[in-house]
Parts: C-alpha cells; structure tokens; sequence
C-alpha cells in the first residue's frame, strides 16, 4: 500500500510541477533546482522555496513602503526590484520575474502610478505563486515522510 501511495504522489507531484510550467508560473530554472535535491539533501526544494519566499516577502514589504511616499526615491525602488527580478530567475519564477520587468520600466519612466499597478501586478503573482509552492512542499513532505517511513 505504501508504494503505491508513494508512487501516487510521486505523479501528483510531478503533474502538479507540469502545470506551473503551463501555466508559465515556472520556467526551466525550476527543473534546475529539483535536480539537485537527492536522498543526501532531501529538503532543499523545500528549503530553497521556504528562503525565496521569505526574502520576497520582505522585498514586496519595502516596495510598498517606497510607494507609499509622497516622493518616491526611484534608485532605492530600483535596488529592490532587482533583487527580486534576480531572486525570482534563480528559482524559475517566471510570471514574477515579468512582473519585475513590468515595474523596472515604471520606475525608469519615473511614473508613481505605473509603479504601483507594477507592484500590484508583482503582489498578484506572488501570492498565486506561493499558494502553489505551498501545495507543492506538502507533497514533497508527503513523499518524504513515505520514503523515510520504509
């Protein structure tokens, strides 16, 4: 029984992963970070997804703190926007990187309201993204628990 509940989520887990690549949520940078997780280091998708979302977070905080200001100092929202274009290429976060993009060009444009719908746009993203990298870490730590379990 155990096998196959194990070999059931195996391919929910993989289908799950084929439709954010569908969906263009992830792209093949993704695929690059599921290889490197083996039985020595079994967490680190988990792990790796836990410390994006941490460090996305507080970025989004800070883009919304920078907006928030009468005048909006573009070259500290610009910093920000990099580090999360670059953090959200390196795990394959597609959609968000986009919208990174999307918020880079607001913000050389020096246009306040087109960096907030850029920034709402980001906010949308990743909160779509994150609800699925939860799904995703359930089913990874389904796995896992089965796998250690034999």
């Amino acid at each position: 029984m155990n096998q196959m509940a194990l070999a059931a989520l195996k391919t929910q887990l993989k289908n799950f992963v084929q439709s954010m690549f569908d969906e263009g949520v992830l792209d093949s940078q993704f695929s690059q970070i599921q290889a490197l997780q083996d039985s020595s280091n079994p967490n680190f998708v988990d792990e790796v997804i836990t410390l994006f979302c941490t460090d996305a977070e507080r970025i989004i905080t800070e883009l919304n703190k920078y907006l928030g200001y009468q005048s909006v100092d573009f070259s500290k929202l610009d910093t920000y926007v990099h580090q999360l274009k670059g953090s959200s290429s390196s795990i394959g976060a597609h959609r968000l990187k986009l919208a990174c993009v999307n918020l880079r060009q607001a913000s050389d444009d020096r246009s306040k309201e087109g960096c907030v719908r850029a920034l709402n746009s980001i906010t949308r993203e990743y909160c779509l993204l994150r609800s699925k990298f939860q799904t995703l870490i359930q089913l990874e730590r389904s796995i896992i628990a089965l796998e250690t379990n034999r």
